[in-house]
C-alpha cells in the first residue's frame, strides 16, 4: 500500500552515491529494497510516498517505510568519478531528441517525438560519425532536403552546437519526469557552460513543480 505526495507510483526516484554524485533513476521497488537491506546513507529532497508492509505479530504495528525523491546509498563509484569527465553516453534517439528540447536544429521548430529524425551533420557516406558532436535532431522535411549532403552543401545552418553530455547530463536526459528539487540536485553537477544548465535554470526560475521532460505528442 502506498501513500505520499505523489499519486502517480511510478515517479522516479534519483539515487546518489555516498559522495552525492548521480547514479541513476529507480523505482519505488528498488527504493524499499535499499531501505530495508540497510543501503540508503542518507536521504535529501521532498517524501514522495510512504509504503506500507505487513504488521508485527509481536505488538501488532505495521510496517512503512518512506521514500524520498533522493537518496543516496553506501559506497563510492570510485570508478565513475575517476573517468567521468571521459564518460560518453550510448547515442539513442530518445535523448538526443531530449537534448535538443524537440528542436530541429535547423528550422527551429519544435516538433512530437514521431515527426523527429537523428540527422548525421557530416553524413556517414562522407566519413561522419555517429556520434554525439556529430547528430543533430531534425525534422522529416529538413532532414529529406538535406540529404546526403553537409550542411554547407545545402545551404542549411544549424541552430545550436551539438555536444556531448555529460553524465550527470545524461540522467536528467533519461528522467521520465523530473521534480524540482531532483532538477536542482542535478544542476548542480551540470556545467555552467551547457545549454542544459541554462534550460534547466530557465524551468527553475520559471517556479515549474515537476518538469515533463517529454515533449508529448
Amino acid at each position: 500500500m502506498l501513500a505520499g505526495i505523489v499519486s502517480d507510483i511510478s515517479q522516479q526516484v534519483l539515487r546518489t552515491d555516498v559522495a552525492g554524485m548521480p547514479l541513476e533513476w529507480i523505482d519505488y521497488r528498488e527504493a524499499v529494497r535499499l531501505y530495508h537491506a540497510d543501503q540508503v546513507a542518507y536521504q535529501t529532497g521532498t517524501l514522495l510516498y510512504t509504503v506500507f508492509g505487513g504488521y508485527s505479530s509481536y505488538d501488532g504495528t505495521r510496517s512503512k517505510v518512506g521514500v524520498n525523491s533522493i537518496i543516496a546509498t553506501h559506497g563510492t563509484s570510485q570508478g565513475l568519478s575517476r573517468d567521468r569527465d571521459k564518460y560518453v553516453p550510448p547515442l539513442n534517439n530518445r535523448t538526443l531528441f531530449k537534448r535538443d528540447a524537440n528542436l530541429c536544429l535547423y528550422c527551429a521548430m519544435r516538433y512530437p517525438t514521431r515527426d523527429l529524425t537523428r540527422d548525421h551533420i557530416t553524413p556517414i557516406s562522407r566519413g561522419g560519425g555517429d556520434t554525439w558532436n556529430n547528430v543533430a535532431t531534425a525534422c522529416r522535411r529538413c532532414n529529406n532536403y538535406k540529404g546526403g549532403r553537409t550542411p554547407e552543401q545545402a545551404a542549411m545552418q544549424l541552430i545550436a552546437v551539438p555536444f556531448t553530455p555529460t553524465y550527470a547530463e545524461y540522467i536528467y536526459l533519461k528522467g521520465r519526469r523530473v521534480l524540482t528539487d531532483q532538477m536542482q540536485y542535478l544542476l548542480a553537477h551540470i556545467p555552467r557552460s551547457s545549454p542544459l544548465h541554462a534550460r534547466l535554470s530557465d524551468h527553475l526560475a520559471d517556479g515549474a513543480e515537476i518538469v515533463d521532460v517529454h515533449f508529448h505528442e
